[in-house]
């Protein structure tokens, strides 16, 4: 066990997170199948089939490659995965949803590109830090190469448009830079390039300022644009307790919008209540830890920051999606990792997993 695993509890907590999962899943899809009329089969045979299966298999992949190996083509895979993203913006290629074009049509099924930038952009950049750690108090080898790091992946994103992922690599980027030993200096200089390109976004996206104007006032469009969070409110507060028990969801069939998709922790806390929500976020916050863990453990740099950079990049798309949800923050969009719809996002979440098994297979002991 801990020659796959490379970490026996990181590797069950990993376990429990994608079986738990593929339960709520298939609980919350049901209510796809009330409304849409769609197959549940299908749906939760992509889920277990494309997302858990192949994930694992890609999970195993990811655990047996040398570090060394990683290390020596990380620039190269950064290039590929921005070239697998671009591929959404050919025609015949990409396809268009809800305003948005994030996805390539593979015929059965869809898959978004932006997912597996994810990986490239953490491998990258712990490559390029890594030997660099002396440096980055220099502004013309730190912080301007730092930027050209978040700026092409964040251009890219913008123009689908995916707004929510590139804040979430733009935060996971800056927390890797500081801990490679980056000066406080830049902190406020990213900062306010962070609030600048903030307003520039709302300037340009309508769609953006509605979400904020919502999440200071959700009532005042409950019917629209403050609808999603009114009833996954309602669907959390419904929960109390206990929750109603599993599978037993009324929000799920008739009001909440995508129940299966990013609002599915508020389909699963209406079932499980108080409890089961805190026992989903206690294994959440001990994947995270025992990622942070791993980190601190590895034999050098480079290691220590894939494996933070994945842990981090998960966790903080939990709290975010959770966050969410309670109304603690604006409406994103990003789903629930290792549960909400989307194979491609399962599937990368568990080769994140891999990579940081990787890491903690050739920790200091």
């Amino acid at each position: 066990m801990k020659f796959v695993s490379g970490d026996r509890m990181f590797f069950m907590l990993v376990i429990s997170l994608a079986l738990a999962g593929l339960a709520i899943f298939s609980s919350a899809v049901l209510g796809l199948l009330a409304r849409e009329n769609s197959s549940v089969s299908q749906d939760i045979l992509l889920q277990a089939g494309l997302g858990l299966g192949l994930g694992f298999l890609a999970l195993l992949v990811a655990r047996t490659i040398p570090l060394a190996q990683i290390k020596r083509f990380a620039p190269f895979l950064y290039a590929l995965t921005i070239l697998f993203t671009l591929l959404v913006f050919v025609p015949g290629i990409g396809f268009h949803s809800g305003g948005a074009t994030r996805w390539i049509d593979i015929g059965f099924t869809t898959v978004q590109p932006a997912e597996f930038l994810k990986i490239g952009f953490v491998l990258a950049l712990a490559w390029w830090l890594a030997p660099r750690a002396r440096e980055l108090a220099s502004t013309k080898k730190g912080l301007f190469p730092f930027l050209i790091f978040l700026i092409i992946p964040a251009a890219i994103l913008l123009a689908q448009p995916n707004t929510s992922t590139a804040f979430l690599m733009f935060v996971t980027g800056t927390v890797m830079y500081f801990v490679a030993g980056a000066p406080w200096r830049d902190f406020g200089i990213l900062a306010l390039g962070a609030i600048l390109a903030f307003a520039i976004v709302i300037a340009a996206r309508p769609y953006v300022l509605e979400r904020v104007k919502t999440f200071i006032n959700p009532s005042e469009n409950s019917l629209s644009s403050g609808y999603q969070i009114q009833q996954s409110l309602i669907a959390i507060g419904s929960g109390e307790l206990a929750g109603r028990g599993f599978g037993q969801s009324v929000e799920k069939f008739n009001y909440l919008p995508e129940p299966a998709g990013d609002s599915i922790f508020a389909v699963f806390a209406e079932e499980t209540g108080f409890i089961g929500a805190a026992i989903l976020l206690a294994l959440f916050v001990a994947f995270a830890a025992r990622g942070i863990v791993i980190a601190g453990n590895s034999r050098d740099l480079f290691g220590g920051l894939v494996a933070l950079g994945f842990s981090f990049i998960i966790i903080l798309q939990t709290f975010i999606n959770i966050s969410a949800m309670l109304g603690i923050i604006p409406l994103t969009g990003l789903p629930l990792p290792f549960i909400s719809h989307g194979g491609t996002a399962l599937m990368a979440t568990l080769i994140m997993c891999g990579f940081i098994l990787n890491v903690a297979a050739r920790r200091v002991t």
